[in-house]
């Protein structure tokens, strides 16, 4: 499986991160099926976050872990300060809080990778900076990253950190599909358009998608008249990704793969560094992810399913 580098760590990412908003205890059995699966075909980094199944997803992972004794083979990427039912808790006390609840759930010291679920721009970037930093110092977090921000408010944490001799932020964590989405799937999220894409080719910063196949947009699950499922509706369906997905058809037919693979081979083949967190939760569905993350698209074929 190829790899991507974040500053910070020693270990490489693989383009592949196993999802676990699935993860819970009810269901551990597939849980460990999953991620054995997924270690054993070349991944190693698995993405989770504090507020995935009320916790269940981090107890989960770490239960795995600790039964399995191979922390030291798994790259953690989890994530804090997510928004509550009172609002933005993007504040010092919150990352300490959840991260602190987090490390015990995964039965851990440390976690890889950490990014901030959701930006509050009311915050200054120098109180967010520097209370990352305290962790990083403390040994709890080895790189950090924001999952949601704008390229503005990363661009300006990383000034911040750069000016003081801080360590900024080393990925990002937005969503990037082929298929466009007409609003935001869930308040705070952010996708990533022209000038976000543009930025990161600019500085190199990595990307690692959520949502990388728009919630299998492209499995030939859903079509103009098929209505039944409100939330793809109000996201994706639009003439141009009706398009992109045609577009991706014809593709996929030239080359002798399926649909939903040309849209994972998308996002892994921009002009920066890029990683697809992915929803796995089978060995066929990890092997279809395997295979598309090899197929090589050019510039100009990248160009062509996006621009409608």
């Amino acid at each position: 499986m190829k790899t991507i580098a974040i500053a910070g760590l020693e270990k490489p990412v693989t383009n592949l991160i196993q999802g676990s908003d699935f993860f819970t205890h009810e269901v551990y059995d597939k849980v460990c099926s999953v991620l054995d699966n997924y270690l054993e075909i070349g991944g190693n980094t698995i993405d989770t976050a504090f507020i995935y199944r009320g916790g269940q997803s981090e107890e989960t992972i770490g239960r795995w872990m600790t039964e399995r004794n191979n922390r030291d083979q798994v790259v953690i990427l989890t994530k804090g300060a997510h928004h509550n039912a009172d609002g933005p808790r993007v504040t010092p006390q919150a990352i300490a809080a959840d991260l602190k609840i987090s490390l015990d759930r995964l039965q851990t010291s440390y976690t890889d990778l950490y990014a901030l679920h959701r930006d509050d721009t009311n915050i200054p970037v120098k109180v967010i900076i520097d209370a990352l930093n305290e962790h990083i110092q403390a040994g709890r977090i080895l790189a950090i990253g924001a999952s949601n921000w704008t390229h503005q408010r990363l661009q300006e944490a990383n000034d911040y950190a750069t000016a003081n001799g801080l360590v900024g932020f080393s990925f990002s964590s937005p969503n990037l599909s082929l298929a466009k989405p007409n609003e935001p799937r869930w308040a705070g999220c952010v996708s990533a358009d022209v000038l976000d894409c543009a930025w990161h080719e600019k500085t190199q910063l990595p990307l690692l998608s959520w949502s990388s196949q728009a919630g299998g947009f492209f499995t030939g699950n859903f079509a103009p008249d098929k209505l039944d499922n409100a939330e793809m509706v109000r996201v994706y369906y639009s003439a141009a990704n009706w398009e992109r997905l045609r577009r991706a058809a014809e593709l996929a037919e030239q080359k002798g793969f399926s649909t939903i693979q040309i849209s994972l081979a998308y996002v892994l083949n921009q002009k920066f560094p890029t990683a697809a967190l992915i929803g796995a939760q089978n060995q066929v569905e990890l092997e279809s992810c395997v295979e598309g993350a090899q197929i090589e698209l050019t510039e100009d074929e990248v160009h062509w399913l996006e621009n409608i």
